[in-house]
């Protein structure tokens, strides 16, 4: 190619750029008919939950020029982490068509655990942290086991694990009513840890788009060498381009103010790892087909109670880590914790980011978004003073609205024979 005139050798280069766009535009294309398609049969995903979260942001920055700024953005990426958490335990309980009232009392119940034990009792932080955490597992393994051994709906048997658990608290903290915790210790520094190098979150933005393409294509490999259905390849390439974009454009903001957070990074860790065991894993496929149809899966050799206690079980060790969490960012433990609008927002954030109610459908990524659009309404009505009343009004209507959208979907998939 060196030995070519100047105009061939321009000719050459401007003949491949073209090619490199007609197959951008190819894979551009492909991927918006595949959507189109998933969209007129139902299967709304991601859409509408993405869409309000993009009209929230954008007319709380106009009304507030701050609400999109590095400080703002950073201190709401740590502020999802707690209820986020709780969050995702309930996206696990939703997908089996079941409900999990006592997650707001399990994550009461484990940070008074710790409190009691660090602090009042000399317990080292790790050791207290590692009981807290298993109290929750425990108590969500007891509530689990009663709803597959009784057969009583999930929501009456954690409705009594709420007001239980919620007096254990109670009766841990005795009549202290308040521990305040070390702010220089391991639990503090979950939420007031930065990592101010800018390295770190660009490394991790990288590490991300390229897990997303590997599991992708590995994933595209697998189905099509047995002949199963699988995304064209193009559409990987965008899916992967537009994780990037996120990604990266994250970095680059976190970095303007304190750098990457280690709560967002240790949130984001472990939605990803449960997201793999959903989909990836037996034990996932099980919690679908269980909530599609419990008698199906039964017939299928599927241990029903077993899933069941796994899945409650989840759900509470869930809440323990997500309390622990919301008592690093105050610093302190009381007789309020893990009451209040935790329950309402943490059940609310799994159904506005796409959990259907019917079960069955979901993913751990719908708590991420349906917590950051209810993080993002508060945060936007703390900066413009809007008082809580309203916020609560938005939230509520936000939360119909997606309620609506599941059933409207559902019947859609339904008449398509998808559902």
């Amino acid at each position: 190619m060196r030995d070519m005139p100047d105009e061939t050798r321009a000719d050459l280069v401007a003949a491949r750029q073209r090619r490199a766009m007609r197959a951008t535009t190819r894979a551009v294309a492909g991927w918006i008919a595949l959507r189109w398609h998933r969209l007129s049969a139902g299967e709304l995903g991601r859409l509408p939950v993405t869409l309000v979260l993009a009209a929230v942001w954008i007319i709380f920055q106009c009304i507030n020029p701050t609400f999109l700024s590095p400080r703002n953005l950073s201190n709401l990426s740590v502020d999802i982490v707690g209820t986020g958490l709780i969050a995702v335990g309930i996206v696990f309980v939703l997908l089996l068509g079941q409900l999990d009232l006592s997650v707001g009392s399990i994550s009461g119940l484990a940070a008074a655990v710790f409190a009691v034990l660090s602090v009042n009792n000399g317990v080292p932080e790790w050791l207290a942290l590692i009981v807290a955490v298993l109290t929750g597992t425990v108590a969500g393994t007891v509530q689990g086991y009663s709803v597959a051994r009784t057969r009583v709906p999930a929501f009456v048997v954690t409705l009594a694990g709420l007001l239980t658990w919620n007096g254990f608290m109670l009766a841990i903290l005795g009549t202290s009513g308040t521990i305040n915790l070390d702010e220089n210790g391991l639990i503090a520094h979950l939420t007031s840890y930065y990592f101010t190098d800018d390295g770190v979150a660009y490394a991790v933005a990288a590490l991300t788009t390229a897990l997303v393409f590997l599991t992708s294509y590995l994933s595209w490999h697998r189905r099509r060498a047995v002949g199963m259905p699988h995304r064209p390849l193009h559409t990987i390439g965008v899916r992967t381009g537009v994780v990037a974009v996120i990604a990266f454009v994250s970095a680059y903001l976190l970095n303007q103010f304190q750098g990457l957070p280690l709560a967002l990074l240790i949130f984001l860790a472990m939605v990803a790892g449960l997201d793999i065991m959903l989909r990836r894993t037996p034990y996932g496929r099980q919690v679908y087909a269980l909530g599609s149809s419990v008698e199906a899966a039964r017939r299928a050799s599927v241990s029903v109670t077993g899933v069941q206690t796994a899945v409650l079980a989840v759900s509470g060790t869930l809440a323990a880590t997500g309390g622990l969490f919301l008592a690093s960012r105050i610093t302190s433990v009381s007789q309020n914790s893990g009451s209040g609008v935790l329950l309402l927002n943490a059940i609310a954030a799994a159904v506005i980011g796409g959990t259907s109610l019917f079960g069955g459908r979901g993913t751990t990524w719908s708590a991420v978004l349906g917590i950051l659009v209810i993080q993002s309404i508060a945060s936007g009505m703390a900066l413009t003073d809007t008082p809580t009343a309203v916020q609560l009004v938005i939230t509520g209507g936000v939360l119909f609205a997606a309620v609506v959208v599941d059933s409207l979907s559902r019947l859609t998939q339904q008449a398509h024979g998808r559902a």
